[in-house]
């Protein structure tokens, strides 16, 4: 039997269950929803599977990170408030600790070859993750939408909006979501539909025109507290700032940062981290981690109360039908400026390996990554040319 509401759980259990599942959980959100499930329903019913699969349904409608707020919530729901913030730190930090070590040692100025033979066999893999994921995402959506026309027409808007103006997608994320919302109500909020838009833009406008912390508290606002569509939709909201913007970072320093976030465990989301650490050193890692995942936190323990009102509500599933496929296409465009990013032949190689892998060999994305980085190694230390 579930947990009562009245009732809580130690606070000393939440950090040990909720931490050991940030540092286990290799594969990304499918693996930590597994995880949260087999904890909270199947092993100590704390919470049963209905209950389990609304929240998770609530988590999904919201922008950021849907497994890192089904893990707040859920400890939110059998320790309280204290328990969401205790869970939710123990999920969160493994991760973005070890994000940022990892940064050390492949970001710095002068990395010996193996360490960069490893990243650039790695990133060389990171197109074809991209295109796995959105794959895996892409079929369940257009099963669901009932408008396949404007479906297709978001994830092309996504996808081109990602390949050629990244660091604006969130815009065009946010405007189809909108447009989707209107035309549900029938352009009946219209002034309300404006006003959000309106008050966006110029705080995007004000934070990234002012460039250094306050352009890097943007780009990893966007990550937390405006991506839609699973963790990889985060790279085309980071690549063009970080790469193109403000030279935080070149593209194989940006693979490599990208393929960090998939091997390790813990959210995907952390790869924000290895942007900040670029931008401004382990205080800037730290800062990003921390403007990424407070949405999460906040979402939770101000709404929390109210995700059955979210799981169900028209205008929820209004704007994710538009804002969802956007962002599908989005992952899909963000493999275009990731190739491109590639230097040496070894690297398209590599690449059409792990396509091979990923999409018709149905091998898991850490194994796939690690055995990329594997071969990047092995060549760099044979002689062969390697990308800083």
């Amino acid at each position: 039997m579930a947990t009562a509401a009245a009732e809580r759980v130690p606070l000393r259990t939440i950090a040990i269950d909720w931490t050991r599942i940030g540092v286990t959980g290799f594969g990304g959100p499918p693996t930590h929803i597994a995880l949260l499930r087999r904890l909270v329903v199947e092993r100590e019913q704390w919470v049963d599977q209905r209950e389990f699969e609304d929240a998770l349904a609530a988590c999904n409608l919201l922008p950021g990170p849907a497994s890192t707020q089904l893990a707040i919530f859920l400890a939110r729901r059998v320790a309280g408030p204290w328990g969401a913030v205790v869970g939710g730190l123990g999920f969160i930090v493994p991760a973005v600790v070890l994000i940022i070590l990892l940064s050390v040692v492949f970001l710095g100025e002068s990395p010996p070859v193996w360490v960069r033979g490893l990243g650039a066999g790695a990133g060389a893999a990171v197109a074809a993750v991209a295109v796995t994921a959105a794959a895996s995402l892409a079929g369940p959506s257009v099963k669901r939408t009932s408008h396949r026309e404007r479906w297709f027409v978001y994830l092309v808007l996504g996808l081109a909006s990602a390949a050629l103006i990244g660091r604006y997608l969130v815009l065009v994320l946010l405007g189809c979501g909108l447009i989707e919302l209107g035309i549900a109500r029938g352009f009946g909020d219209r002034s309300r539909l404006h006003s959000w838009a309106l008050a966006i833009v110029p705080l995007a406008a004000a934070l990234v025109g002012a460039g250094g912390l306050g352009a890097l508290a943007w780009v990893a606002f966007k990550v937390g507290a405006l991506s839609y569509g699973g963790g990889f939709v985060i790279i085309p909201l980071m690549q063009g700032d970080a790469v193109h913007t403000y030279h935080w970072m070149t593209s194989s320093q940006f693979l490599d940062a990208v393929a960090l976030g998939q091997i390790t465990p813990g959210p995907v989301v952390a790869t924000v981290a290895a942007v900040g650490y670029a931008a401004h050193g382990v205080g800037g890692g730290a800062l990003a981690a921390l403007i990424a995942f407070l949405p999460s936190f906040l979402f939770v323990l101000i709404g929390g109360g109210q995700f059955e009102r979210v799981r169900t509500s028209p205008r929820a599933q209004a704007f994710l039908a538009g804002a969802g496929p956007a962002a599908i296409g989005a992952i899909f465009g963000a493999a275009i400026p990731l190739t491109a990013a590639l230097r040496e032949t070894w690297e398209f190689v590599v690449l059409a390996a792990a396509a091979v892998a990923l999409l018709l060999l149905r091998r898991s994305i850490v194994v796939t990554l690690v055995g990329a980085a594997l071969v990047g190694l092995v060549l760099a230390l044979a002689g062969a040319p390697v990308p800083r």
